[in-house]
């Protein structure tokens, strides 16, 4: 019977990796500006703006991310996840520079392996977030990052999701040019957003039954957040307090 042996974050894993928090936000942030450009057919820009992007989140991710001292079985989680980094960086520059010639199936193989390794960063985070003892600004970077992230990650998934059932979504009137990710990474923030527009819209039992999955992980996302920032910041506060007050005390 294969066993997971997990081994929680301690404060001292979060603290060597705080640096690398306002550069992660940075780095999510970087493939919103790229996805619209994105092109397989376009220029230099449009063609490698978003596989650059990605891969410097999937390097950032790797770097931000305290390893993980878990075992599937005999497999060492932190390698797992760092393959699937590799794989994902590797992988996304394919499309981008064979164009439309790459089968959808092994497309939709490629977007599965990034999806996942996302979905394990997404994991990560909210673990960082729960385990950390107090609340800095590094901390609120890392906040935001996760909820850009989030996006990132839906759009992937939906992406994957489409290229494997091309009934799973009703994309509406695609603009010239625009490549199937960048479209799903639209709905994917709109939905998050609660904004909702209609332009895109689920057109299958599947893609309902994910369109309500990515509801409701944003909405316990942002409830989470706001409750663990808040005890620590309070928990941080009391903790300062209640010094000052002992050390008047002892003067």
């Amino acid at each position: 019977m294969t066993r997971i042996a997990l081994a929680p974050l301690t404060s001292s894993q979060i603290e060597h990796r705080e640096a690398q928090f306002p550069l992660f936000l940075v780095a999510t942030v970087l493939p919103l500006l790229a996805l619209p450009m994105a092109d397989l057919q376009g220029g230099p820009l449009q063609r490698y703006g978003l596989p650059f992007t990605i891969d410097l989140l999937i390097l950032q991710s790797l770097r931000a991310m305290p390893s993980w001292h878990a075992k599937l079985g005999g497999l060492r989680f932190d390698r797992i996840y760092r393959w699937l980094g590799i794989l994902g960086a590797i992988n996304i520059w394919i499309p981008f520079v064979l164009g439309h010639n790459v089968p959808w199936a092994l497309r939709g193989v490629f977007v599965g392996i990034r999806a996942c390794f996302f979905l394990l960063t997404g994991i990560r985070i909210i673990q960082v977030l729960a385990a950390s003892s107090r609340v800095t600004s590094k901390t609120l970077c890392l906040a935001a990052a996760g909820y850009i992230h989030m996006g990132l990650t839906c759009g992937q998934l939906a992406t994957a999701l489409q290229v494997i059932d091309s009934d799973s979504f009703k994309l509406g009137a695609m603009l010239n040019g625009e490549e199937l990710v960048s479209r799903l990474s639209y709905f994917a923030f709109v939905t998050i957003g609660t904004l909702g527009y209609g332009d895109v819209v689920p057109a299958s039992p599947i893609g309902e039954c994910f369109v309500v999955l990515m509801s409701i992980a944003s909405t316990l996302y942002v409830s989470l957040l706001i409750g663990l920032l808040l005890s620590r910041y309070i928990d941080y506060r009391t903790k300062v307090v209640l010094r000052d007050i002992g050390g008047e005390a002892t003067r």
